[in-house]
């Protein structure tokens, strides 16, 4: 049960919670490992530590909301009310869940007149690509985060991410974002939409006429003409959507994010918690540490696997004590997986010896209230 590796530095998940520079922490992690549970203990001991806090979800499972004691959550922060601490250092802790198409919509409100942005509600293709449109979630989340930083209400604000590789694809935003406003077929919906709106698509000469024809051909000239329509009214709108969202991206470089990989000690999990941690080495973002969730531990841990083996044995040949038979091949199976989930920790830190890690072990029920989310903050922080 010795690691045959150094151990790795401790990450002191207090010091971070509470060190005044640190704003944004970031926990990403493949689907399973509890990181919507940990974001949620990190936001409610931020908030008892005295931290004005806002935990922000983009996944939209509902366990969240369960576990703060709420009913639901909604693109605003709501508070949560049973924050404990004591009177001089009592914080608050808010939540909220990202609504893409909201957050979107709030965008044009605000980056348009009155007039325009029915306009653009209005549109069948702002409609799909506000609510389905790949992409336009992890560029919402940016938006999100973006706004609630601006506000500059919040001391800390916790961010938990979807499930698998899709954690990580809000840092890719800005990038698609802007292929896809560079792109060549935007570009050529964009320039008649510029110089005439849709009567140019009438025009009879040269490339654009040729290309007007033949997409005519194949969406129609009334959907054509909407899409014309769309990309027009969000023309003025497109670069400061890149603004932001590069303005964000390098918000997540600074000192004041930190990232927490959240994994449990399992094979895929762990190998995904390795491509978070390269991935964010990548980018120059600020990877804080692991978390390292649902450790299973032994009480007896001088008892080795073999040996409670062999006493079970003993004792079943001379058909004595079979209840102490049965709990020795039970410890024999935990130290088993402890071991294995020992050499699967492992190949994290042998590739990542720097990486501070924070070792939760698991919880004896699962954790749907304040209480439980103030056992895994304490597990968090050593205690």
């Amino acid at each position: 049960m010795t690691p045959t590796t150094a151990k790795p530095p401790v990450l002191d998940v207090d010091a971070l919670l509470a060190d005044p520079h640190t704003r944004i922490v970031v926990c990403c992690g493949s689907g399973g490992v509890g990181k919507t549970t940990t974001a949620a203990a990190l936001g409610l001991r931020a908030a008892e530590a005295g931290r004005r806090t806002v935990v922000l979800t983009i996944d939209p499972a509902r366990r969240l909301a369960q576990s703060l004691g709420l009913t639901e959550l909604d693109n605003t922060p709501r508070r949560v009310s049973d924050v404990d601490g004591e009177d001089a250092v009592k914080g608050e802790l808010h939540a909220m869940m990202l609504d893409m198409k909201r957050t979107f919509d709030e965008v044009v409100l605000a980056h348009s007149d009155g007039k325009k942005a029915e306009e653009i509600f209005a549109n069948p293709f702002y409609q799909a690509m506000s609510s389905t449109f790949s992409g336009t979630q992890e560029y919402m989340a940016m938006e999100k985060l973006g706004q609630l930083r601006e506000a500059n209400e919040w001391d800390l604000i916790i961010v938990d991410t979807p499930p698998s590789r899709s954690a990580l694809d809000f840092l890719d935003a800005p990038q698609h974002l802007a292929k896809f406003l560079d792109g060549r077929m935007l570009r050529i919906l964009l320039a008649p939409a510029r110089v005439g709106g849709r009567g140019v698509f009438r025009i009879a000469t040269g490339a654009l006429s040729f290309f007007s024809r033949a997409m005519s051909k194949i969406l129609g000239g009334e959907l054509l003409g909407e899409l014309s329509t769309f990309v027009s009214a969000l023309d003025s709108m497109f670069g400061g959507f890149r603004q932001r969202a590069d303005e964000t991206y390098r918000l997540l470089q600074t000192p004041g994010t930190a990232f927490l990989v959240v994994a449990a000690p399992q094979p895929d999990a762990v190998r995904e918690a390795a491509y978070f941690a390269d991935r964010l080495v990548e980018e120059n973002m600020p990877l804080a540490g692991l978390v390292l969730n649902r450790v299973d531990q032994v009480a007896a841990g001088d008892l080795t696997a073999e040996q409670a083996i062999a006493a079970a044995q003993q004792l079943e040949a001379a058909g004595e004590s079979p209840t102490t038979a049965e709990v020795l091949r039970v410890h024999a199976d935990l130290v088993a997986l402890v071991n294995a989930q020992s050499r699967v920790a492992e190949r994290f830190t042998a590739s990542h010896p720097n990486v501070p890690v924070a070792t939760v072990r698991t919880q004896p029920e699962d954790v749907h209230d304040l209480a439980g989310l103030r056992r895994v903050g304490a597990a968090l922080a050593g205690e």
